[in-house]
């Protein structure tokens, strides 16, 4: 495995759901690990990655990034791209090592990680069975190739944002949403009156989506 990462693993002989799931600027690969009880219970997996950009938090504290980020200016697609080469790698290394059902696979990012998320899931959508953006935003240079391909169209995602985000605007949020639904993505978008976080409600409105994307009611 290329990338430090934290996992939450059922017990049994599987194979398990996974969620693939990708921190935020200065947190760690432990930041989200703490969902895993509330979002997946027993019946799945979560994986998650910690970004190789280094920062400095504090005083003997660090935290980790997946691309650098400049006040107010866009992301440079070609550190996005590098980050999203060795996150591609990551998840082709743990496909090999762990138990996952790989139709049964979610990637989820919070803020810098819905980015990496994001270009994920354009990259191969085929790969994943739906995509969770917490608080993101959509690059508008990122994987323009991906307008209206095939295996976009219908393929579920979650958009989850506050109304009251003071570091990523929710307008960022809803333009990410209007091009989602432009390339045939079937998107289900919330806003909440939360800042830049987590708040139950929404954290209730993930579990339910994720419950509903894998693990759906078949009727005979």
């Amino acid at each position: 495995m290329n990338l430090l990462y934290t996992a939450h693993v059922p017990e049994g002989p599987g194979p398990f759901p996974c969620v693939l799931t990708l921190h935020g600027w200065g947190a760690s690969a432990h930041d989200l690990l703490g969902l895993a009880p509330l979002l997946c219970a027993k019946r799945t997996m979560m994986l998650c990655p910690q970004g190789s950009l280094t920062l400095p938090i504090a005083p003997g504290f660090e935290g980790y990034g997946w691309f650098p980020l400049t006040s107010g200016g866009p992301a440079d697609p070609v550190a996005v791209g590098k980050a999203s080469d060795a996150l591609d790698a990551f998840l082709e290394s743990a496909l090999a090592v762990y138990p996952i059902d790989r139709s049964k696979l979610v990637v989820l990012g919070f803020s810098q990680g819905g980015v990496m998320a994001y270009d994920l899931f354009l990259r191969r959508p085929e790969r994943f069975a739906g995509l969770v953006a917490l608080s993101s935003w959509l690059p508008a240079d990122l994987r323009r190739d991906a307008q209206r391909a095939p295996a976009l169209e219908g393929r579920p995602a979650l958009i989850v944002h506050g109304s009251a985000d003071d570091r990523v605007t929710v307008e960022r949020g809803r333009a990410a949403r209007d091009r989602l639904l432009q390339m045939g993505v079937s998107v289900r978008y919330r806003e909440f009156d939360m800042a830049h976080e987590i708040a139950p409600a929404a954290l209730r409105e993930l579990a339910e989506w994720l419950e509903r994307c894998l693990f759906p009611i078949s009727i005979a």
